[in-house]
């Protein structure tokens, strides 16, 4: 019922979007992990038209500001693909009491996978306008502010704060609305 709430409202506009690990666990607290989630937006900049605005990631989820043709579709692809990729990093890293705690909260009659990574959903929100954006962008730059973990946005290292500052990015990000 909670997902009717949540919808792509114009697959084509840019949008808000959540994306959090199961159990809130702590998997981005390394950069191999979290260059997992770099590769894929680079990888979909080049073939999915995928303009990124802004993003944060932090130790157990993510937040983004996203626009591409066919959004819905593409962001599934995403999590789909990253979702994958770090189950495998973490079996090769032998992370057995994430593993372990993936397999317990997947829901049960599924037979495509093992392990449930991303929690269902993304709760899409529909950037209606540049006020409506420069919003979301300071509420994602800010998240570890708040938090205690930097003292200002741009030394966050996984954030696009950095791009918006003028300092050299990890990933490219669209600053024209």
């Amino acid at each position: 019922m909670g997902r009717s709430r949540y919808r792509f409202a114009e697959p084509d506009r840019p949008h808000f979007l959540t994306c959090t690990v199961v159990e809130w666990l702590p998997v981005f607290t390394r950069q191999e992990a979290v260059q997992i989630l770099f590769d894929t937006w680079t990888y979909q900049q080049t073939h999915e038209n995928l303009r990124l605005y802004g993003f944060v990631v932090l130790e157990n989820h993510l937040h983004a500001v996203a626009q591409a043709p066919q959004l819905p579709a593409c962001w599934a692809r995403f999590k789909s693909f990253t979702a994958r990729r770090i189950l495998d990093l973490l079996e090769a890293k032998g992370a057995e009491p994430l593993l372990k705690r993936m397999r317990f909260t997947f829901k049960a009659g599924r037979d495509d996978r093992e392990h449930q990574f991303w929690q269902e959903g993304s709760h899409p929100q529909g950037i209606e306008g540049e006020e409506m954006l420069r919003q979301k962008l300071d509420y994602i730059h800010l998240n570890p502010v708040k938090r205690g973990f930097v003292d200002e946005p741009e030394h966050w290292r996984w954030s696009s704060a950095r791009n918006y500052a003028g300092r050299e990015g990890l990933v490219e990000v669209f600053r024209d609305w």
